[in-house]
């Protein structure tokens, strides 16, 4: 008998034919003799509707806490909902807040991060022979006695560090898409799903575009252990694992390539280069403002120092706020940014000269202008106009032969209105 933790989407369960749907793949998993731990999303798009109620009854985006305890509502009625359909099959089942499932987070309100997983009551009825739904994205604080909620993605985060403190065999991720592939699907059609890929390389993918998984929940895993498995909830294919995994020979190997719309190219030009002080001020105000910075560029001349960097879309606004505050003891001519941009990123192992060449290559061959570049041994990323993200993954996609060789490895989008590959 093994312990199975399983994490289903909103897109999952975006309606009640779904949860009962999923309800049924859960019975068919306790058939096999597992025990069962169930963490739900919200259904479809519960969050979104209940964000938007908020701002129709304030003028404002309304106090932190109170969103935190209106937005963990969504997963406790989906999972409470699949704990009734799971009854009505016949398996008993008990549905949790995360607060009573023993998951402890920090203060912030809307991005708290998972401090403490004490699974005592989880345990106490998994004991009793039930299956234990645990709803997502949401703990507690125990210096506040607040609800807190874990940000985007936090029910991956949830369900892996679940499995890491009740040393679950493996942590299931059900998604609308077949597992982790060479490149998104619905901008290539011929992506082919990956096997097995490694922490590593599934960090720099989720870090970079692939939303089948977040960052944060790749990261716990790493850290505890935790063998995930995606899958898709609409078919049996045997998906992806993501777990430890050893190169097999020493060479460069493109995995997969990811993509992000949702960033910004953020420059501060004419910084004083007499004093190196003054450019480090820049990096310690935007992390000062909580904005992180990805693929900085420094560039040096007559006296000047121009700085660029990405930034998130969303966080655009508050770097470029933050900067023109400090602009006086920084001392730069200008802060501009640009959102018509996004990243492109191949991902591998060994990445070394050769495999940069042929990025650059590709690019010109398209052509498509490069704004920036970065590369490591695990990641080469390119940051171009936003236009020309789909032709350039296509591009990369191809020059690297990524693409499946027979029908039955050509991964498939199934909802449509989930988060995707």
């Amino acid at each position: 008998m093994a312990l199975v933790v399983q994490k289903y989407g909103g897109s999952s369960i975006g309606s009640p034919e779904r949860i009962r749907r999923v309800a049924e793949r859960v019975v068919a998993t306790r058939a096999a003799g597992h025990d069962v731990v169930v963490v739900a999303s919200a259904m479809g798009d519960t969050t979104d509707e209940l964000l938007d109620m908020a701002n129709r009854v304030s003028r404002g985006p309304g106090p932190a806490r109170e969103l935190d305890m209106l937005l963990t509502s969504g997963e406790r009625i989906s999972n409470a909902l699949l704990a009734i359909a799971l009854t009505d099959l016949g398996h008993p089942a008990c549905s949790l807040s995360g607060p009573q499932a023993g998951v402890f987070t920090t203060p912030e309100h809307g991005h708290a991060r998972i401090v403490d997983v004490l699974p005592t009551r989880v345990r106490q009825e998994l004991d009793r022979g039930q299956v234990v739904l645990v709803a997502g994205f949401q703990g507690l604080c125990k210096d506040t006695d607040d609800v807190t909620t874990l940000g985007r993605g936090g029910s991956d985060t949830t369900a892996v560090a679940l499995a890491g403190a009740l040393h679950a065999d493996v942590c299931e991720i059900y998604t609308d898409v077949d597992g982790v592939c060479t490149a998104d699907p619905r901008v290539v059609p011929t992506a082919r799903l990956l096997d097995r890929v490694s922490y590593a390389q599934m960090l720099e993918l989720a870090a970079h575009g692939a939303k089948v998984l977040m960052p944060r929940s790749v990261e716990y895993a790493r850290r505890q252990d935790v063998t995930i498995h995606v899958r898709s909830s609409f078919t049996d294919r045997p998906g992806t694992l993501v777990t430890t995994q050893e190169p097999e020979m020493e060479k460069p190997a493109v995995t997969a390539i990811a993509h992000d719309r949702s960033v910004a190219l953020v420059s501060v030009t004419g910084v004083p280069d007499e004093d190196p002080a003054r450019s480090a001020r820049v990096f310690r105000v935007l992390a000062d403002a909580g904005v992180e910075v990805d693929m900085p560029v420094h560039k040096s001349s007559r006296g000047r120092v121009d700085l660029s960097f990405a930034v998130a879309r969303g966080a655009a606004s508050t770097a470029v706020g933050a900067l023109h505050a400090a602009a006086e003891e920084i001392g730069f001519a200008a802060v501009t940014s640009d959102h018509h941009v996004g990243t492109v990123s191949v991902v591998g192992a060994g990445l070394c000269a050769d495999v940069t060449a042929t990025v650059c290559e590709t690019f010109a061959a398209l052509p498509a202008r490069i704004r920036l570049l970065t590369t490591s041994e695990l990641r080469i990323s390119v940051l171009c106009g936003e236009g020309e993200l789909d032709r350039a993954v296509r591009a990369l996609h191809e020059v690297f032969e990524l693409s499946a060789g027979r029908v039955g490895e050509v991964a498939t989008v199934y909802a449509g209105t989930g988060r995707g590959w």
